[in-house]
């Protein structure tokens, strides 16, 4: 590929252990976000909450905590503005590296925040990153498609785009059973001018490699046939691997990243992120193994010896390995039915929409603003500080 866009990965002047030596135009430092950009989509009040709120003073801001739902699953820390700056910036990066011809693919693991809202904080998600980068390929691209394999519904990107046919949203998910966030049943498809370009894929517990790949890959050939996207973005949370914390699929690595590999075969121009994974040292190895797989590059099963090393104990593997034992309440039954659902989606559709360039869509424009001056192109390096979750070691 000729660029991978990895944010983190800039200020450190040795490669990553796990990977193969990347040419130092292959990965850049990400410029922080402008509020101008992120006013493309959040509200105004919204992000100036987010850069004024700190563990200090937010007992100030109980009101606007209440309304903004910050707190519990989206808590208040040491530098979110800037944290939000950072990730959004690297994901608008990516999508500008794209529309500029000078990658095929760019990769942001740190974004992927898809269930931020525009006046809304929700799931771990403050400003999505996702929606941002959507609008700036929208400039570029007739069409573009979302694809979400998080174990959690991508409801705050299907919402920002549930009335346009610009973007079709498609998400792979745990659905019922009270399962966060509640959203993405399979009749939900979108209103109005965006009517059969959301597609949701419920599934339950347990679902196995074999089983994802006899849903995705005739679901995802079918999109790809019927929509015909200008670009991707795709959105890679990894607890819908075996043994996450807050998950409940039972996928190994090589499963997802089946999945990527499946998309890139189709040869847009990519923007891959990240998303979720509560098991710290298998979202490492996953997204360690998908950059591998953009590049096209062999990694050896054994990792090599680094200052994390323990981490791995006890089979020190690279690769996540599904349960042996645990129950996979996707039977072949309920996965055909859920693919008759889809496809009879997929057939309302009348072909890739036509569109004129300008248009927008519409739930996207409550708040114009006009794009910052460029000085995106010669993405340096920016400093980056280091969150404290980095070391975050509990699991083991």
């Amino acid at each position: 590929r000729s660029s991978n866009e990895a944010p983190s990965a800039a200020d450190d002047p040795q490669p990553h252990p796990f990977l193969p030596s990347l040419s130092q135009d292959g990965c850049v430092s990400a410029t922080y976000g402008y509020d101008e950009e992120m006013l493309q989509f959040h509200a105004p009040e919204y992000i100036d909450f987010i850069r004024r709120v700190t563990p200090d003073n937010q007992h100030e801001f109980a009101k606007q905590l209440q309304r903004f739902t910050v707190g519990d699953d989206c808590p208040v820390f040491d530098g979110l503005y800037d944290y939000c700056r950072l990730y959004s910036g690297g994901s608008i990066d990516g999508a500008m590296k794209l529309t500029a011809g000078m990658a095929d693919v760019a990769i942001n693991w740190s974004g992927g925040l898809h269930h931020a809202r525009r006046s809304e904080a929700s799931g771990f998600c403050y400003i999505n990153d996702i929606v941002l980068a959507i609008l700036h390929l929208l400039k570029h691209h007739a069409r573009v498609l979302y694809l979400d394999i998080d174990v959690h519904h991508g409801d705050g990107v299907e919402e920002a785009f549930y009335t346009t046919d610009r973007v079709m949203t498609v998400s792979f998910h745990k659905y019922g059973d009270y399962f966060f966030p509640g959203t993405g049943d399979v009749k939900d498809v979108g209103i109005k001018g965006g009517k059969y370009y959301s597609l949701n894929v419920p599934l339950r517990d347990g679902i196995t490699d074999e089983c994802y790949s006899r849903i995705f890959v005739p679901v995802m050939q079918k999109v790809m046939e019927v929509y015909q996207p200008g670009a991707l973005v795709l959105q890679c949370g990894a607890d819908s691997l075996s043994g996450d914390r807050l998950g409940c699929f039972n996928l190994s690595a090589r499963g997802h990243a089946e999945c990527v590999r499946h998309m890139l075969s189709y040869h847009l121009p990519t923007l891959v992120v990240g998303g979720g994974g509560y098991t710290v040292r298998n979202v490492a190895r996953c997204w360690t193994y998908e950059t591998a797989v953009v590049l096209g590059e062999e990694l050896q099963e054994e990792l090599p010896w680094n200052d994390y090393y323990e981490y791995y104990a006890p089979d020190f593997s690279l690769h996540v390995a599904p349960s042996a034992s645990m129950e996979n309440a996707n039977t072949r039954q309920y996965l055909e039915s859920v693919k008759v659902q889809v496809f009879e989606n997929l057939r309302m559709l009348q072909g890739a929409p036509g569109v004129q360039m300008e248009q927008m869509p519409h739930d996207v424009e409550a708040t114009p603003a006009e794009d910052p001056p460029d000085s995106r192109s010669g993405i340096s390096g920016t400093s980056q500080r280091l969150h404290p979750g980095e070391h975050y070691n509990t699991d083991l």
